[in-house]
């Protein structure tokens, strides 16, 4: 009975690791097409980001409109060192400061349609890879990918808590 419960568990192993080398391939492919597409597009950029400007920006959309100091907190730095970064980005045009509602003290962080075109060079490829999907997978197979993606993100990751995204 031994031997049995030791092959559940090794069939359990390798199936996780295969799961990794996935996910990994996957994850790779997205960054790597992302990364194509911004080389073929950056001489055509009037201003082109660092890459740590542009960590920021993916992290200052993913907050939806923080303030510079929830940016900060996110990232942890300092609120000056953030305040610096929020600032190039700004002279870039790629986010600006909006006055906030509730205290007009605040500000929140908003990303331009600069940005958006910029952000559109991966948005286009996840919307590519959803259309291929709606031929090769049946709408089940789709919704249950969806669901393991979902579990992955709310229950498997709670180390990146970002606001949902609407759509």
């Amino acid at each position: 009975m031994m031997f049995l419960g030791s092959d559940k568990k090794c069939k359990k192993e390798r199936l996780l690791k295969m799961l990794e080398q996935t996910l990994s391939e996957v994850y790779t492919k997205f960054k790597i097409h992302f990364y194509q597409e911004m080389f073929k597009h950056l001489d055509t950029r009037e201003t082109s980001l660092t890459t740590v400007e542009m960590f920021c920006v993916e992290v200052i959309y993913a907050l939806k409109n923080p303030t510079v100091q929830e940016f900060a907190n996110f990232i942890k730095v300092s609120s000056p060192n953030a305040a610096y970064k929020v600032n190039s980005l700004i002279k870039k045009g790629y986010i600006e400061k909006i006055r906030s509602e509730k205290d007009k003290r605040e500000y929140h962080l908003r990303v331009t349609d600069k940005y958006y075109n910029y952000y559109n060079l991966s948005q286009n490829y996840v919307n590519t890879v959803v259309e291929r999907s709606k031929e090769h997978f049946t709408p089940e197979q789709i919704e249950i990918l969806d669901g393991i993606l979902t579990d992955m993100s709310q229950e498997l990751m709670p180390e990146v808590s970002i606001p949902k995204q609407t759509y």
